[in-house]
């Protein structure tokens, strides 16, 4: 069965008045792993049971980009939802997910930008209640806007992340080496909810597509026999 953001996706394209056209759209790609079919990496994705959850509030065209990351989150965590965001009105399915009394829903931002009374540094363990970390997948200009414009997630509180190393994402270029694409921030997530194992497969995940896909890119091979390749296998 297709993730969430695979079905976000489907619902994207489904909207569309013309086809979204990427870079490199000549390609033939596999339809689960996005990677070029030549160097599809299917094979080695990991599938984490977790205690947390995330929920990808993603920009308009997010969805559809093959070198979008929150992809990434939902092949290995499968408690993971997406949804399109939208200025003027939000998808009831997302107000939904975020009353349930199951979740503590916690907003994964910058806390430079939150009223200090939003802002935690910890996760409180609250009986009965999972952690659901609201990440907004777009670029930095992007999420700004979401943020201020999302009244929603204002009630919610604020986790600020301090990561203490540049991002090491290679499929897009950023002026500014300390902001994460959408599946480092979510690995340090889980990693702060002691989630150590599902942490440690997200990030590998996210080298393993990162190589593949410059591998199709440059017209040259993986070695797939590798530690990386095989730490994976391991969690299928």
């Amino acid at each position: 069965m297709p993730h969430a953001v695979a079905r976000l996706r489907e619902e994207r394209l489904a909207r569309s008045l013309k086809p979204f056209v990427a870079r490199g759209s000549r390609t033939s790609r596999c339809e689960r792993c996005r990677v070029a079919l030549s160097h599809c990496l299917c094979a080695w994705q990991p599938r984490v049971a977790t205690r947390a959850g995330f929920c990808l509030l993603m920009h308009d065209i997010e969805p559809l980009k093959p070198s979008n990351t929150g992809w990434l989150i939902a092949d290995v965590v499968p408690d993971t939802h997406a949804f399109g965001w939208d200025r003027t009105a939000a998808d009831p399915r997302l107000l939904a997910l975020l009353a349930d009394p199951q979740w503590q829903p916690v907003v994964v931002f910058p806390d430079e930008y939150a009223e200090p009374g939003r802002v935690i540094e910890t996760l409180a363990d609250q009986p009965g209640r999972r952690t659901l970390f609201v990440i907004l997948d777009a670029t930095w200009t992007q999420a700004r806007k979401m943020f201020r414009k999302s009244p929603y997630l204002d009630g919610l509180p604020v986790l600020g992340l301090r990561p203490d190393a540049l991002s090491r994402y290679r499929l897009r270029r950023s002026s500014r080496g300390e902001h994460l694409c959408t599946a480092e921030v979510a690995a340090l997530c889980l990693d702060l909810a002691g989630e150590t194992q599902a942490a440690a497969a997200l990030d590998g995940w996210l080298d393993l597509f990162s190589e593949h896909y410059l591998a199709a890119k440059h017209h040259q091979r993986p070695d797939c026999n590798d530690a990386r390749h095989r730490a994976l296998a391991a969690l299928r």
